[in-house]
């Protein structure tokens, strides 16, 4: 699952627990962008990675990887699948999770024709956005719909609320709510 993870939520959470059992996936790898190129304002890539250990720890079959943080320049997804792809090799199917905004937008991701061979997209229904229209392309990688129970939590709301003092208490796991805290991160 790729995202920025800024920071991980309940959502992200609930979304590799659904994917593990609607796909029958042996784990979920947690992959925080690196330089995250459709984005302009993000967190410090190691207060994101942290979070982000801190926020799956508790699953026993959530992992973390480092790939694209320790990847220089933008990070793309064709990239980080081409990089899992050959270390892994061809006997193991690859599945990207991403939630429906970021499906919608796959006409603007960089390469995203590479996919095709390399994995298979889950899109995670999420509210707000509406995948009933959405056609991937020929040369686009197969897309998975994947309804998901309505959690309306989003990152920059956290961000929103933990900025102006409101309460993030389980919007986020406890201990990525702590290292928020502790980190003074997104605070005015």
């Amino acid at each position: 699952m790729g995202g920025t993870f800024d920071p991980i939520h309940i959502g992200h959470l609930v979304a590799g627990s659904e994917a593990m059992h609607a796909f029958d996936l042996d784990r979920v790898t947690f992959v925080p962008t690196g330089r995250p190129w459709q984005k302009s304002e993000y967190s410090d890539q190691e207060d994101r990675y942290l979070m982000t250990l801190l926020g799956s720890e508790s699953h026993p079959c959530f992992s973390v990887s480092r790939i694209e943080l320790d990847r220089r320049g933008p990070t793309y997804t064709a990239d980080t699948m081409q990089e899992l792809h050959d270390f892994y090799g061809p006997d193991v199917e690859l599945f990207f999770i991403a939630g429906a905004d970021a499906i919608l937008q796959l006409h603007t991701w960089e390469r995203v024709d590479r996919l095709k061979d390399l994995t298979v997209m889950i899109a995670v229904s999420r509210p707000g956005f509406e995948l009933g229209e959405f056609e991937a392309q020929v040369d686009w990688p197969r897309v998975q719909v994947m309804e998901m129970p309505g959690i309306d939590v989003s990152a920059s709301d956290i961000r929103d609320r933990a900025r102006s003092g409101r309460p993030i208490d389980f919007l986020v796991p406890a201990p990525v709510h702590d290292y928020i805290r502790k980190q003074g991160l997104y605070a005015s």
